[in-house]
């Protein structure tokens, strides 16, 4: 699944490509937009929240401003390419809206959650998610007042949880809990230092805005940038212990047993979660 971090590059990839520019004609190709036609409008500018794409633009007839909203999920992805080349990103099947403007062509496949609205109502789509780890709203505070309000509930959970903060999927939920030696398992509650987790979220996703190469481990080398997610088998990077990979509630995730003890057992002694 696309995080905040590829959502971010995604939407400023967008903005290079067409920001400025009117677009000459838009193909829709999805019932509930089926008719919708942008010919003639400006792109004023393509931004994140969380995981959700927002293109705003401007009509050219009434001047009203309206938002394009995608949510990329596990397999959505927006590609620019330049007049008359080759869309070579997704098979023509999974297209499912075409953007041309005189410079480029954007190109949105797999979107999910599409919808065309007025700017000034985007809260209705966004409105509900926690502070933005890579937007203008981020704040620290906030982030920990929200993951502590419900502190029965596990830690990873939690923090994939949109309406705490916003950015957060598998492959940070995972390395950031390594990095801090917390167990997925453990409640909020009994996590230390719940605004130094926050933090260091924060500047893993920060460490990685701006390239589409993810790492934890400060190497972008294949088989490298990561610590724990991915590595299912494979030794662990501190202990050698192995990495384990196991279902927790819709989603998986990926830990150390030894670095990351379960809640009421210290480091090394607790047997950990069975592998998938």
């Amino acid at each position: 699944m696309p995080e905040g971090d590829t959502v971010w590059n995604t939407a400023r990839a967008l903005h290079r490509a067409l920001a400025g520019d009117r677009l000459t004609a838009s193909d829709f190709r999805v019932p509930q937009l089926a008719t919708a036609d942008l010919a003639g409008a400006t792109v004023l500018e393509s931004a994140a929240r969380g995981k959700h794409l927002l293109l705003r633009l401007l009509t050219p007839d009434d001047g009203a401003r309206l938002t394009l909203h995608s949510h990329l999920r596990m397999d959505g992805a927006w590609r620019a390419y330049a007049p008359g080349e080759r869309w070579a990103a997704r098979p023509a099947h999974t297209i499912r809206v075409v953007l041309r403007s005189a410079a480029a062509v954007a190109v949105g496949y797999h979107l999910h959650e599409l919808a065309l609205l007025p700017t000034a109502d985007e809260t209705s789509l966004v409105g509900h998610l926690g502070p933005d780890l890579l937007g203008p709203d981020w704040d620290p505070a906030e982030a920990v007042r929200r993951l502590a309000a419900q502190p029965s509930r596990s830690i990873a959970e939690a923090l994939l949880d949109q309406t705490n903060l916003a950015g957060i999927g598998n492959l940070y939920k995972s390395e950031l809990l390594f990095l801090r030696g917390v167990s997925p398992w453990t409640p909020v509650r009994e996590v230390p230092d719940l605004p130094g987790m926050v933090a260091l979220a924060h500047r893993l996703l920060m460490a990685n805005r701006g390239r589409w190469t993810q790492n934890t481990t400060g190497s972008l080398h294949r088989g490298r940038t990561s610590y724990v997610y991915g590595r299912r088998a494979e030794p662990c990077r501190r202990c050698g212990a192995t990495i384990r990979k196991g279902d927790q509630g819709e989603r998986v995730t990926y830990w150390c047993p030894i670095c990351q003890p379960e809640p009421g057992h210290r480091a090394g002694s607790g047997p950990g979660r069975p592998a998938r």
